[in-house]
């Protein structure tokens, strides 16, 4: 089917207006749901309760060398986001507990996705449970620094 020169303009210009108009409704749609007063910055750290247990300082040492030498700093900053979270921002979600460091442990072996919004972050399987568990540690400490 061919169009005349004026019905492709008039085709181009209703598309482009109806596109504007949702545009506009979407930009309407977030005012309403963002007051004036409130932030536009979510925040996506969603603390879990729970009380910190002691970690010795010889398990923090080590886990701080342990990431170092993993390349975890490629991904990672300690207290700013980079490609993924903060290593502060992760300590100030989990408490220092047995289950939290497994938990974290298992996400640096197996890799994951989701908990931090978009970024997926890779496995690293070469690493073993227990330097990954320490690595967890030296995480989770961060907090207690703040």
């Amino acid at each position: 089917m061919i169009l005349s020169s004026a019905t492709r303009k008039l085709t181009i210009g209703l598309l482009i207006f109806g596109l504007s108009m949702i545009a506009c409704d979407q930009k309407k749609i977030q005012k309403d749901v963002l007051s004036e007063g409130e932030k536009r910055h979510r925040d996506y750290i969603r603390k879990i309760p729970g009380k910190d247990e002691h970690v010795p300082e010889e398990v923090v040492a080590k886990g701080e060398v342990l990431i170092a030498y993993a390349g975890c700093y490629d991904c990672h900053r300690i207290d700013k986001k980079s490609k993924g979270p903060a290593f502060i921002d992760i300590a100030k979600r989990y408490p220092i507990q047995p289950a939290y460091r497994d938990l974290l442990a298992r996400k640096i072996i197996s890799g994951g996705y989701g908990s931090w919004g978009n970024p997926v972050m890779v496995p690293h399987p070469q690493i073993s449970m227990e330097n990954a568990q320490t690595m967890a540690y030296f995480i989770l400490s961060l907090e207690q620094e703040d």
